[in-house]
């Protein structure tokens, strides 16, 4: 069979499963009592089985099948959850995703999973992994637990003269879409009689996530022999097996507690419905082809800004009811295409759980993470940039902050450390916030490093405030740690951090209080593609400024341009500001316009340092598409891309934060 067409949404639909065992195991670890948690691993497990057995990817579905049997046991309470289980199923979980990686990156998946298997099999069986086998053996018995109310209802109905059946049907290997096959089973049988439950549930079978077989028990007037011929009217049917459901065993009370019962789910998705349930509301697009559509939008948009210019010189009111109303529709469809490239941070966060758990256990802490506003949105160019920033951070946090739970009990802590990863909008930015109630920055052992690796001087450092010293652990081969491990302490990371988050057109700050603890804040723009900007004239050129650095927009009055140090700077309400003139730095030819008796200045932030820029005149607020400059071109000193104008004209787009530093 041909399964190359399938690869994408296996490997999609993969790490969704693995993400979901992942999750779910983190919690399992938490309330080792919850059986529906361990019920979720089993599922997710027993679909990815299915799946990669499906595309012929032998060794992830040995060893998930493996990790079945462990979880089977566990639900059936002849495993009880220790700390040795929830390791090897975390070390199970690496091993699939490494395997799931490389067949996304265009290898066959293979991988020796021998000691592995063994080793799940000797924690699962007590050293006797022959065990295993005999409880698959006894899975494939055609048992079926039903609660009081589904025996009630079976006692009753053949009290009334109906047969209760056990009917089990095997798909031919070949059938793809299980779920369709599965749903016209149950249609054809809808107007014989009344299904009570299914193996697997409902929804497992509407999504295909079984491997051939299903079962379900089933009230009819008919007999067997003509309830067989119903269903073989079905194809890509291998075989049936229809027995008298007389193997019944009351299911355990605590599993449906707190759950409608089966067989009311049951009834309400098959009784006298066309379909198991309803239909999905969500379809998987391929991120090119959103790519593909940002692309053709941006082209759009420029045409919208030349429509609106030509519209002004021809002065038709014709023209320009239709230009604006083009340009309200287009303003729609921008707010849409941009909504579709927003992902949730959730998909950068939720490794980390995992992550810490395994560093904490390493250095032998104790610390609890907590994530808040994980459904926190982000544009999808920004979310692929984030992960290795958050890493470093994070692992920072683990080894520099938080201290060993002796050392905390000694200060007055609680043993164990907190660590907390924020997300959260403000105007058009997003905020991620790492804090952690650790040692915090040791300002002492920065400033001698720093003065050590020749960052700074001992009278330099005299004048610095504790921000400015808690920024120089950025710095390039900046580390405070006096041994290498294999977690830090080679220079490397907190630099890369900064320089990624920058060229997202973010910043990073620190606040740091010695003994209390450290809090890493990351501000990232809401989208790289589409940018609010000011457009300035400077002499003969255009240039285009983001809105989301701009400050403020002011008139200066000649004498109110002063010098302090050499540098032309301004008094903003109090506060000596430095000025750039753009004409100088750019070095743009002069026209001979005659001395200016006010100068327009543009007011930047980069945090709490706000920069003057000198323009000649302001040209109003566009909405521009950022282009990259391209190969020839790139590495631009304070120009982050280029925009083309409503004219036909290009203009460059200056990086604020460049020109503050």
């Amino acid at each position: 069979m041909e399964t190359s067409q399938y690869l994408e949404m296996f490997l999609d639909e993969g790490r969704e499963h693995l993400q979901a065992v992942n999750d779910n195991l983190l919690k399992l670890e938490k309330y080792p009592h919850d059986f529906n948690l361990v019920e979720a691993i089993f599922r997710s497990a027993h679909t990815l089985k299915g799946m990669a057995a499906t595309m012929g990817f032998e060794d992830i579905a040995a060893l998930t099948h493996q990790m079945e049997n462990i979880l089977d046991k566990i639900r059936n309470n002849k495993l009880p959850i220790s700390t040795e289980v929830i390791d090897i199923t975390f070390l199970a979980i690496e091993y699939l995703e490494e395997m799931v990686n490389s067949i996304g990156e265009g290898s066959d998946g293979k991988k020796d999973v021998t000691s592995i298997i063994e080793h799940l099999a000797n924690v699962g069986n007590g050293g006797n992994p022959s065990q295993t086998d005999q409880v698959l053996e006894k899975e494939d018995e055609p048992i079926i637990e039903l609660d009081n109310y589904q025996i009630t209802v079976v006692t009753q109905a053949v009290e009334q003269g109906y047969h209760a059946f056990l009917i089990t049907i095997r798909l031919i290997e070949e059938c793809l879409l299980k779920g369709v096959r599965a749903y016209m089973v149950f249609e054809i049988l809808d107007n014989q009689g009344e299904i009570i439950k299914t193996i697997p549930v409902v929804d497992e079978l509407e999504e295909g996530n079984f491997e051939r077989d299903f079962t379900f028990a089933f009230l009819s007037q008919k007999t067997a022999d003509e309830i067989k011929d119903l269903i073989w009217n079905v194809s890509e049917i291998e075989n049936v097996d229809i027995s008298n459901l007389s193997r019944v065993t009351k299911a355990n009370e605590n599993k449906n507690s707190n759950n409608e019962s089966d067989a009311e789910k049951t009834h309400n998705n098959f009784n006298g419905k066309k379909s198991i349930s309803p239909s999905s509301k969500t379809i998987r697009v391929s991120l090119a082809r959103i790519d593909h559509l940002m692309n053709l939008f941006e082209e759009m948009v420029i045409d919208r800004s030349r429509l609106t210019e030509l519209a002004k010189k021809i002065e038709n009111q014709a023209l320009t009811e239709t230009v604006e109303h083009t340009t309200r529709i287009s303003g729609e469809m921008q707010d849409l295409i941009l909504t579709m490239r927003m992902v949730q941070v959730e998909q950068v966060f939720n490794r980390f759980p995992r992550m810490v758990r395994g560093l904490a256990k390493d250095l032998g802490k104790e610390i609890e993470l907590k994530i808040i506003g994980a459904d926190t949105e982000l544009d999808r160019t920004v979310i692929d940039e984030l992960g290795d920033p958050l890493v470093h951070l994070i692992r920072n946090s683990v080894d520099h902050g938080i201290e060993a739970p002796s050392k905390r009990i000694e200060l007055g802590k609680p043993a164990k450390g907190k660590l907390i990863l924020r997300a959260f909008h403000s105007g058009n930015h997003v905020f991620i916030e790492i804090e952690d109630d650790g040692a915090g920055i040791n300002r002492d052992k920065v400033e001698a490093k720093a003065i050590e690796q020749d960052l700074i001087t001992s009278e330099q450092a005299r004048n610095l405030t504790d921000d400015k010293i808690h920024q120089l652990i950025l710095a390039s081969g900046f580390s405070t740690n006096d041994k290498v491990s294999d977690i830090s302490g080679r220079g490397v990371g907190l630099d890369v951090v900064k320089n990624t988050i920058e060229s997202l057109g973010g910043e990073i700050s620190i606040k740091s209080q010695q003994g209390k603890g450290s809090e890493f804040s990351i501000q990232l723009p809401l989208t790289l593609s589409i940018l609010a900007a000011l457009l300035i004239k400077v002499q003969g050129e255009t240039y285009a400024i983001p809105l989301s650095s701009i400050v403020e927009t002011v008139l200066l009055e000649k004498e109110q341009i002063m010098y302090a140090h050499g540098q032309i700077v301004m008094d903003f309400r109090g506060k000596i500001i430095p000025l750039i003139s753009l004409k100088e730095f750019f070095a743009v030819p002069s026209k001979n316009e005659g001395k200016k008796q006010q100068h327009a200045v543009v007011l930047v932030s980069k945090g709490e340092n706000i920069t003057g820029l000198i323009v000649d005149s302001f040209l109003g607020q566009r909405e521009v598409v950022l282009k990259s400059l391209g190969n020839y071109l790139k590495d631009v000193y304070a120009i982050s891309g280029a925009t083309i104008l409503g004219d036909g004209r290009v203009s460059l787009i200056i990086d604020p934060n460049a020109l503050i530093k």
